[in-house]
């Protein structure tokens, strides 16, 4: 993944943690004071919240753990398509279109940025300026040209416990 992608994973975690586990284990806490837990509605969401947030927490750490951090603007070969690369590419009919290649944990279709696993980003991999992609999509086998390959820091926004 990218610096952005660990940072803001990280940041994730840290606020789990830190800030929602405690205040859920403080009302699952006052919940059972109150007496029978059958029917205690605050005591039995808290716990399923909590049950959540747990599984949550697990899953980050394990991520982070085994995750391979990855600064695009590192990359020795920046002619080729490689994990962090923006590219530039043209379809058929010669519409252009911008992919940043990112991690699985990144990937939103809504910027252009896609998973290093998916169909086009596979296609993308080691092709250079002008090498032409071919994969199949939903719509069916398609063609993209390759215009241009740029390694970018992406602006990865944090982590909002909001959203």
């Amino acid at each position: 993944m990218t610096p952005g992608g660990h940072s803001r994973l990280r940041d994730e975690l840290e606020y789990l943690v830190k800030t929602e586990r405690p205040k859920i284990v403080e009302i699952v806490s006052w919940a059972a004071s109150n007496g029978d837990r059958s029917e205690n509605g605050d005591y039995l969401y808290g716990k399923k919240r909590l049950r959540e947030i747990d599984r949550r927490i697990r899953f980050l750490m394990k991520r982070l753990e085994n995750a391979h951090v990855i600064d695009p603007g590192q990359q020795q070969h920046k002619d080729q398509v490689f994990f962090g690369a923006t590219v530039v590419v043209c379809d058929e009919e010669g519409v252009e279109f911008t992919y940043s290649i990112v991690g699985i944990d990144e990937a939103d279709p809504h910027k252009g940025w896609i998973s290093w696993v998916s169909p086009l980003a596979k296609a993308l991999i080691k092709l250079k300026e002008g090498d032409v992609a071919r994969f199949a999509s939903p719509l069916g086998e398609r063609e993209l040209e390759v215009l241009e390959v740029r390694y970018l820091s992406l602006p990865m926004p944090e982590f909002d416990p909001e959203a």
